[in-house]
């Protein structure tokens, strides 16, 4: 039993790699997250952060339960799924340009008011969970990573990973861009930063609308 854990390293690490890279790069999450940290809190931030790693709890059993097999199978489920996310990805980018500017500006959150922490979970949750790149990508590195078929214990521990490594990547990009003088700096260019995250959005979901 011992010498089967060990031989789950090498996979794990690989997958490690894989992920990390995955992650650190910048996409909808970090941008999301980033404004979110920024213009509420950094509380705020970090439950984004804790969606995004549920999402990647979902895809990483999705992955080693074979979505790659389930989208070659059903392509028109891809293809749905992947227009789904685009238009996703749109609504919030317009939400950025219609965003209103504060009636207040503290030296704690900035709109603090409306939002709730649910919320922005959800916008977390939701934001990993209708980008269809994070469903293929989870695909490829168990496909690349993990062997044919993946033993329980090892899908929990990839699982595992791949969260602990989404959660501590986008938790500390909240604290990054909740500190004072990240939070002064998004307040005087607010508007164009609002923007430049709306770009985001709506250049990644056109992308995945007319990409098919």
């Amino acid at each position: 039993m011992e010498q089967s854990h060990l031989s789950y390293a090498a996979p794990l690490l690989s997958l490690a790699l894989l992920w990390a890279v995955a992650v650190v790069t910048p996409g909808p999450n970090f941008f999301n997250i980033a404004q979110l940290a920024a213009s509420q809190s950094k509380r705020h931030g970090v439950v984004a952060a804790l969606g995004v790693a549920t999402g990647t709890v979902l895809w990483g059993l999705a992955g080693g339960l074979g979505i790659k097999s389930l989208f070659s199978a059903a392509p028109t489920l891809y293809l749905g799924f992947k227009i789904a996310g685009g238009c996703y990805l749109i609504y919030l980018g317009l939400k950025q340009f219609r965003r209103k500017p504060p009636v207040v500006a503290g030296s704690g959150s900035i709109d603090g008011a409306g939002r709730t922490l649910w919320s922005v979970y959800g916008q977390g949750f939701l934001g990993n969970m209708t980008n269809p790149k994070s469903a293929l990508f989870v695909a490829t590195i168990f496909a690349t990573a993990m062997p044919a078929s993946v033993p329980p214990m090892l899908l929990a521990l990839a699982v595992l990973t791949m969260a602990t490594l989404s959660f501590s990547w986008y938790s500390g990009v909240a604290l990054l861009f909740s500190s004072r003088r990240m939070a002064k700096a998004y307040d005087r260019s607010r508007r164009w930063l609002d923007r430049f995250a709306g770009s985001c959005y709506l250049l990644f979901g056109a992308h995945l609308v007319a990409n098919r």
